[in-house]
């Protein structure tokens, strides 16, 4: 994988910078992507994982920046794209030495690059990277931050989940629909909730014993099955992938039985033209970057000072803006996943233009 290249080695990444950071002495090693600065800073989360490769960290960082920057668009923010990964395994690498030197590298930058939790961080590492560096947000509330950001992203992908379900059948709302949803972590545990309570039926797997033993404890009326392939190939109307990327692809795809696909995952497209397969089954794909921007959302606000209700409120527009992109992708006889992008795209290039005009200070 090429920083200045495409997997296929043709087109650029279209990134702005990428930065390598090391620490021996601590064992870091990171990669921080900035895709674009064009509506200003870069704003995504640190991802903690043990990669096979440093070319798979490499890829992470860059796609990840890339649907940073697309969904800090569409949410409205004023904020570019970027996202950091540690390589190595949370479980056994972080330490105090190692968050706080990462803490350093991200100062380094100047405020191009804010960061915030992804999976393998926490709201307690963000205090700890916080201790060398301003540029850092899903902090606890203890220390003035928003705390957990699964909270927004889970509701503000219910608010897109119901503009789906108007599109299609008429009516916002998951009232006798059966969602089913793959991965019931941070994210999957409070749309659940979101979901019974509107009256949805709700099936649902996980990789982890642990959530199962919690779904049974909280919701047992939740149906639990054993794997994926079980989930999508039984009767369902939606499918939530709320786990790791990658769960749109060449086989899941073509034995999925759900009308729509709403979920929190990030990159669920496996590679492109998967929104073309979605689309020739009639499957209606609610492009992930958009509906689950409640969590960027909810962090960004500490910016200015948190407030959970503006937060909030800013969260429930997601479903306005699903329904634009589904109107927009039926007007002009394109896939979900285009429209959106050529959305967030004509967001970053109108308001970038503007950076053109100077100001006093920048002279």
């Amino acid at each position: 994988m090429g920083v200045f290249t495409s997997a296929e080695g043709y087109e650029p990444t279209g990134h702005e910078q990428v930065v390598f950071c090391q620490d021996r002495q601590s064992g870091l090693r990171a990669i921080i992507a900035i895709y674009s600065t064009a509506i200003g800073p870069a704003l995504g989360g640190t991802r903690f994982y043990p990669y096979a490769s440093e070319s798979d960290a490499v890829r992470d960082a860059l796609d990840l920046s890339r649907g940073m920057a697309y969904k800090n668009a569409l949410a409205g923010l004023d904020l570019g794209g970027g996202k950091a990964v540690i390589w190595g395994d949370p479980d056994r690498d972080k330490s105090e030495p190692l968050l706080r030197a990462y803490g350093r590298f991200v100062e380094s930058l100047g405020g191009r690059y804010y960061t915030a939790c992804d999976v393998g961080t926490y709201v307690q590492d963000m205090d700890v990277i916080a201790r060398e560096t301003r540029f850092v947000t899903g902090r606890s509330e203890a220390h003035g931050g928003a705390g957990d950001s699964s909270v927004l992203t889970a509701y503000g992908v219910f608010q897109g989940m119901r503009a789906a379900a108007e599109h299609r059948w008429g009516a916002p709302s998951l009232n006798g629909r059966r969602v089913g949803i793959a991965g019931l972590g941070k994210v999957g545990k409070h749309l659940t909730r979101h979901l019974l309570e509107d009256g949805a039926q709700v099936v649902a797997t996980d990789v982890s014993e642990r959530a199962f033993d919690w779904a049974r404890a909280a919701y047992p009326q939740v149906d639990l099955v054993s794997d994926v392939t079980e989930l999508i190939t039984s009767d369902i109307d939606v499918y939530a992938p709320c786990a790791l990327g990658g769960a749109l692809n060449d086989d899941t795809v073509p034995v999925l039985r759900a009308a729509i696909v709403s979920g929190a995952a990030n990159n669920q497209l496996a590679h492109p033209g998967i929104e073309k397969l979605l689309d020739e089954r009639g499957i209606l794909y609610a492009p992930d970057y958009v509906v689950n921007s409640g969590g960027v959302i909810q962090v960004a606000d500490e910016i200015e000072g948190f407030n959970f209700e503006r937060a909030k409120s800013r969260a429930s527009k997601i479903y306005d803006t699903t329904r634009q992109i589904l109107e927009l992708a039926n007007h002009e006889g394109v896939p979900p996943a285009v429209a959106a992008d050529r959305l967030a795209e004509r967001r970053m290039a109108d308001v970038g233009r503007l950076r053109t005009i100077r100001l006093p200070r920048e002279r």
